[in-house]
This record gives structure tokens, sequence and C-alpha cells, in this order.
């Protein structure tokens, strides 16, 4: 990416970071309504879980999806809820791993599970955005630096509007719209991956703002994605574009559709929402959750 992580050091082993996080929502429901909600952090290697709670005023129980994600279903009653959540975890090597150099996949290589993320999906949509990707990146060297280059016109081309696009916002819209938030910055990042035959995944997560300057944003659930590159899954962020630590995943999938935090099967309002991710020194309950 465009700069070095604050932590990264090849002569120094990974330092562990110790992080709490989670979210809170309030929402208003007519009637009694299922729902199946993605926040707690996706199992993987090099993430340990100290402790986890759930705060719902009803049942709910766990799944894992086909994507790998944990998935949490329950049923909203009638009138006012609160659902909450928070984890404390510890992340073996929480800061970005930057790889320069390393070369692509050709597609006759690709394992066959690995395919299906150089299709076009609901968001993302090379088929569409094909002949621009070929023209501005068609040229360079296949492999890390390319993919850089597509995260560095994306990071350039969009400007982050909070709330400038909505659930139906594809990759080609935010593009014709030169605005978009977290997630359009990753679909069309994918975009222009899967046009040039590299496979990306969308993923989202919590994101502490560590070794980096204060924002003074309210924190909020992040959206970033994920290239295959000699073999292996790559890190890389087009709205920040900068290394970051401490990045959780929740969900990874083709796009946005596939990791919802929140699908209802009826009609629910939301009225509150907060997210938290840091160290746990600097856990602090917010005075209420604010409505959006």
């Amino acid at each position: 990416m465009t700069a070095q992580s604050p932590h990264a050091d090849s002569d120094a082993p990974p330092q562990e970071l110790a992080l709490t996080v989670g979210c809170a929502f309030e929402v208003d429901a007519g009637q009694a309504v299922e729902a199946v909600m993605q926040v707690a952090p996706r199992p993987q290697p090099g993430v340990r879980m100290h402790r986890e709670t759930w705060e719902t005023p009803v049942e709910h129980y766990g799944y894992i999806d086909l994507y790998g994600n944990r998935c949490e279903r329950l049923t909203f009653p009638p009138g006012h809820s609160r659902i909450a959540y928070e984890a404390e975890l510890l992340l073996a090597s929480p800061a970005d791993a930057i790889e320069p150099g390393t070369p692509e996949t050709p597609v006759g290589a690709l394992p066959d599970e690995v395919l299906s993320f150089v299709m076009p999906s609901r968001f993302c949509l090379p088929d569409e955005l094909g002949h621009e990707a070929w023209q501005r990146f068609g040229h360079l060297t296949p492999g890390w630096g390319r993919v850089q280059a597509i995260v560095d016109v994306v990071h350039d081309h969009l400007e982050f509007v909070p709330r400038s696009s909505n659930p139906w916002t594809t990759a080609a819209d935010a593009y014709r719209a030169g605005q978009g938030v977290c997630r359009d910055y990753a679909h069309l990042a994918i975009t222009f991956c899967r046009a040039l035959n590299i496979p990306a995944r969308y993923v989202f997560g919590y994101l502490p703002e560590i070794g980096v300057p204060p924002t003074g944003e309210l924190v909020d659930f992040a959206a970033w994605f994920e290239v295959y590159l000699d073999g292996r899954w790559h890190t890389f962020d087009a709205r920040n574009n900068t290394p970051r630590i401490g990045r959780v995943v929740v969900g990874r999938g083709r796009d946005a559709v596939d990791v919802a935090l929140m699908t209802s099967f009826g009609p629910l309002t939301l009225t509150g929402f907060h997210v938290f991710a840091g160290e746990p020194s600097a856990r602090a309950e917010p005075a209420a959750v604010a409505p959006r």
C-alpha cells in the first residue's frame, strides 16, 4: 500500500494486540420479525476470543453460513428492542501485511473455489466496467503493483460522502457518481480486479483507529477487500489506502449482499446504532445510542 505501518518491522516479531469490539442496535417493529445478524468476529487463525456477550430481549442461536461467517438468528418482538454485542479478542498479527512484488495467479491455476470471485455479482459488475478496467490497468505488470494501482485510482476517484449511496448502489453507480461510502470503494476496486481476471472478495468488520491520526468521525463498521495473488488472499483497502492495525473480520463474501450486518424478513425501523473498536483501555460507553 502507500505507506508503511507504524508497527511494521521486518526484523521484529509481530506484537499481539488486545481489542474490545462490539455494537448496539435499537429497532422498532410493528409485529414479530425474523432476522439474521452478522456482527460477531469470524473464526480464523491468529484471532483468539477471550470473551463475548450478547444482550438481547429474546432467544437467539448462531450458525456458520456457506462463506464461513458467523450468523445469529433471532425474532424481534413487536415494539422497541435493543440488541448489543461485545467481544474481547487477542490478535496475533494485527498489522496489515505489505508484500510488493507478489505475482498474480493465472486463471488456469486458480482453485475451483476461487473462481466465483472472478465472476460478476450483484454489486460488482466487471462486465459493465471491463472496458474501463482494461483501458486504465491492462498495460500494467500483473501482480501486487497492478492491484495497488487500482486501489490508488479508486481512492482518488471517489469522494467519501456519508449516506451518498443506498442499499441498491452498484460499483458502476458509484463510479459514475464519483462518491460513496466504504462499501462503494470496496465494490469498485473489486469490480476492476475481477475485470482483469484477478479474484477479489468483499470483507467487512471492525477497524480501530490505532497508529493513525483520529478522524473525528463516528466509529462504524468498515469495508475493505481481499485479492487472491500467488496462491493466497491479501488485504487491500481502497477507502483508507494506508496500512492499518487491528482489522477484525466479521464477514467475507462476493459483495455486501453476502455479509449484511442485519437482514430482516419483515419491516424494522432502525432508531439507534453504535459501533466501537479499540484497545480495552480506550473503551468507553456512549451516553446513548445515537440515531442515524
